[in-house]
């Protein structure tokens, strides 16, 4: 996408590549202090959207998209003294920017999703192309809508990085580089890349994502039988502008039903004209379905992140379990005869009691090391777990009355659409009664 530009390279799959939540809590030291969520001290709208032509970082020429945000302190405006917004504009990489750094620095949180790059699900009649005006408002108002979600998390909407990145025009770049969060998210990420199998999953997590599974593949079949009815009655409606034709031609040779015909025929172009603005309005309720399909993804991020964490948590465990052995071998004498040490002892005789004395030394340093290292581990577990949970709950909440109220709009438009066509025909009908 073109106005992604040099930044796009920053903003990779670093979603699956975070600290823990305490490392979370602690790169986010310089919090708001005040308890309440941001959305309540901060009026905050992506304004406008604005094309633009520069140079990318290989010095070659590109348009890309700028959005204005725009924001007011919600107390001035409580107060009724309406002040002048403070205003700054942001590219759509500087939005995927901070939404890898929220995801690297708290991932036992459901972060909230950006708008498509891209238009997906799209009836044939619809651009695809980026920088079609009616594409980019409709991510104009998913961009608010991310802010607005951010800014109203109770956990997330506290973060300075985000008021910087609200507020300060120049320098929030270098904020979110100097907490750290790029080398921890390489090499989480290479962690979350490799393959591995968890012994003791968390049942909850598990049909967490399954659920996330089962939503994703539910919303993309939806939008897809959108976008196949959009595609049908887009021909539907513009096969009506016949009628209109047919209607006015025929009114040139009729002396008495001219009139009639003639006004049918207006009534028919009209109908026929109208299905542009109807599909144009549905696509504001198919970008609603889109962001829950993005947040399916999210979710299943909080799952995966959680189970590398219990996997980390059984290698752990695993290896303490086995330096205990080991010192139990040593300090009775006992060897396994098919172990390593075993085999060695038959080959080159049993080891000096100094070099038994110093390998139990060190063994008890490893296993005191490991004690502190599944201690750690089993802290980070249960507390993504309790966090987790806590914002999968939030999660539900939110989608159930989410998706509620775009069904039931989506079919109110249906029902209205409708309508209008029994109005058209009508009206039709009575310009046939006056012939």
């Amino acid at each position: 996408m073109a106005d992604d530009g040099r930044d796009e390279s920053l903003a990779t799959d670093e979603e699956d590549s975070e600290p823990s939540c305490e490392e979370g809590a602690s790169l986010s030291t310089a919090m708001v202090d005040d308890g309440s969520t941001l959305i309540r001290r901060l009026e905050i709208c992506v304004a406008e959207a604005e094309k633009r032509t520069g140079k990318n970082a290989v010095n070659m020429g590109e348009n890309y998209t700028v959005y204005l945000i725009e924001t007011r302190p919600m107390d001035a405006v409580n107060d009724g003294r309406n002040p002048a917004p403070d205003s700054l504009w942001r590219r759509y990489s500087e939005f995927e920017l901070l939404r890898n750094y929220l995801l690297v620095t708290y991932p036992c949180v459901i972060v909230p999703p950006l708008p498509e790059k891209r238009a997906e699900f799209v009836w044939h009649k619809l651009s695809a192309d980026n920088m079609d005006p009616d594409f980019v408002e409709r991510r104009r108002v998913g961009l608010e809508n991310f802010l607005l979600r951010v800014a109203s998390h109770p956990v997330l909407s506290n973060d300075k990085i985000l008021h910087h990145f609200l507020t300060e025009e120049h320098g929030w770049k270098e904020a979110v580089y100097d907490t750290g969060f790029q080398a921890k998210a390489d090499s989480r990420l290479r962690a979350l890349s490799a393959t591995f199998r968890v012994r003791n999953p968390d049942k909850r997590f598990v049909e967490m994502k399954h659920y996330s599974d089962e939503l994703q593949s539910h919303t993309s079949q939806l939008l897809r039988a959108r976008a196949r009815v959009a595609d049908r009655l887009y021909g539907v409606y513009k096969v009506h502008g016949n009628y209109g034709r047919v209607f006015s031609e025929w009114s040139a040779i009729e002396r008495e039903m001219g009139d009639g015909l003639q006004s049918a025929g207006h009534h028919m172009d009209a109908f026929a004209a109208s299905i542009d603005d109807i599909l144009e309005e549905e696509e504001h309720y198919a970008d609603q379905l889109k962001e829950y399909l993005s947040y399916a993804e999210a979710l299943r991020a909080v799952c995966r992140k959680h189970e590398l964490t219990q996997f980390e948590l059984e290698v752990c465990t695993q290896d303490l379990v086995t330096k205990r052995q080991q010192r139990e071998e040593l300090a009775t004498g006992m060897v396994r005869t098919f172990s390593l040490k075993g085999v060695t002892n038959k080959l080159f005789g049993a080891e000096a009691p100094e070099q038994r004395e110093a390998r139990l030394k060190l063994l008890e340093e490893l296993i005191c090391e490991g004690q502190d290292g599944v201690k750690d581990k089993t802290l980070e577990c249960q507390e993504q777990v309790e966090r987790g949970l806590v914002d999968m709950q939030r999660f539900k909440e939110q989608k159930d009355k989410d998706l509620k109220e775009a069904l039931i709009s989506y079919a109110l438009m249906q029902v209205s659409m409708c309508k209008k066509g029994i109005q058209v025909w009508s009206n039709a009908k009575e310009c046939f009664l006056k012939m």
